[in-house]
């Protein structure tokens, strides 16, 4: 029996197999329910026809079963993203949009690139970092619309204490879950306010009352809506306390489960970063640097590694990529900038930088670049960082 591929096109409650031979030729075409029993069939009839290269356009999700089944039986896996699937169908025959044309095209594409990564599956800590990090995200967009909206509506009635609180702190908050019109807090006054902050707890007590009183004093304008906006900014102002608490439960989590992975003392010794950007990378990475082969392809994967634009006369033309993981280039970018804060020779390197020429984020994405072949070192060697290099001895 010869080679063969088979490419799958996911999809929620079903996918579809085309399995082609070395001729390119259709050996099955079948639509699957996503359910273990008929995957374990289609796997049984596949390799029935040869020794198979699967190859997938998701990478988790509706895929994720699919996946799991295959690495469980060792069977060789590649992924191809749904953007390459999509331009490749450009040069096969047919303009109309199936499962199975694209499933073809997915195996197609399988027998004749030789740029496709092997699809891993992560190991458990990963995963439920992947799970964590993205469930942490999300609160955190909650937490920014939530804000977002508390500020409008306090414009809207009392723009003068809005321009004075930093809502993003527990203390403003706080204060508005208890006090929200200019003339609740004229009445109330100054030391009054004082008290009642520091009962709660409040850090800067002091100086968030005065600002609050004097706030006050600057507006003397009942506005129409007052009371019931005076009741939403309340309501709207606990709410982000909410999100708050359970963004710092998510961080425990996080926190726990990231420290029981084997690579987090070398990841987090590298300076810039902590905990959640450790735990975004891995959920990312899944802390395998074999997937990639080399650091330029991790750092390509990241968004780190430009992509050339040349054409006719015009050469070096150097261009960030349009296709990367925005997550990853966060961890590495933020990290940086943090080191340029905390590391003295990042800082170094990042004023050189800008002695040549290069803008803030141009500066700060090529430290990010050079951060990836560190990272990738302590990975491969399995060591912390060390600012002086270790001295090899000669054999």
């Amino acid at each position: 029996m010869g080679r063969i591929w088979a490419g799958v096109d996911a999809g929620k409650t079903h996918h579809h197999c085309v399995v082609i031979d070395e001729d390119g030729k259709r050996l099955l075409s079948r639509r699957v329910p996503n359910d273990e029993p008929e995957l374990l069939e289609l796997m049984s009839d596949v390799l029935d026809l040869g020794g198979a290269t699967w190859a997938v356009d998701l990478a988790d999700g509706a895929a994720a079963l699919l996946i799991g089944i295959l690495a469980s039986h060792d069977q060789p896996l590649l992924y191809i993203s749904g953007r390459k699937v999509n331009r490749a169908s450009d040069g096969y025959r047919g303009e109309g949009k199936t499962d199975a044309r694209d499933a073809a095209v997915i195996a197609d594409q399988a027998r004749i690139r030789r740029d496709l990564l092997p699809l891993r599956p992560s190991d458990e800590i990963s995963v439920e970092l992947k799970l964590l990090t993205a469930r942490r995200a999300d609160l955190v967009h909650d937490r920014t619309r939530a804000i977002n909206r508390l500020r409008a509506a306090l414009t809207g009635i009392f723009p003068a204490l809005e321009r004075a609180l930093d809502l993003t702190n527990d203390g403003p908050l706080i204060l508005l879950s208890g006090y929200q019109t200019p003339a609740g807090l004229r009445h109330l006054g100054r030391a009054r306010l004082e008290v009642w902050l520091k009962t709660r707890k409040v850090r800067g007590a002091a100086q968030l009352a005065q600002a609050a009183v004097d706030a006050a004093a600057r507006q003397h304008t009942t506005l129409p809506g007052e009371a019931m906006a005076a009741e939403l900014i309340e309501t709207m102002a606990r709410e982000v306390m909410t999100l708050n608490e359970r963004i710092k439960d998510a961080d425990k989590l996080i926190e726990g489960r990231f420290h029981r992975h084997e690579k987090a003392e070398v990841i987090t010794s590298l300076p810039g970063i902590g905990v959640i950007l450790g735990a975004e990378f891995l959920a990312a990475t899944g802390g395998d640097m074999d997937a990639f082969g080399t650091p330029d392809r991790l750092a390509g994967f990241a968004g780190l590694a430009p992509a050339a634009r040349d054409s006719g006369r015009i050469h070096g033309n150097l261009h960030r990529p349009q296709r990367y993981h925005r997550g990853l280039q966060r961890v590495f970018y933020t990290s940086a900038l943090i080191s340029i804060q905390k590391h003295p020779e990042s800082r170094v390197f990042y004023d050189r930088k800008r002695r040549e020429g290069k803008r803030h984020t141009q500066a700060v994405l090529a430290l990010a670049r050079r951060r990836v072949n560190v990272l990738w070192a302590l990975l491969r060697d399995n060591r912390t960082f060390q600012a002086t290099p270790p001295v090899l001895k000669a054999a």
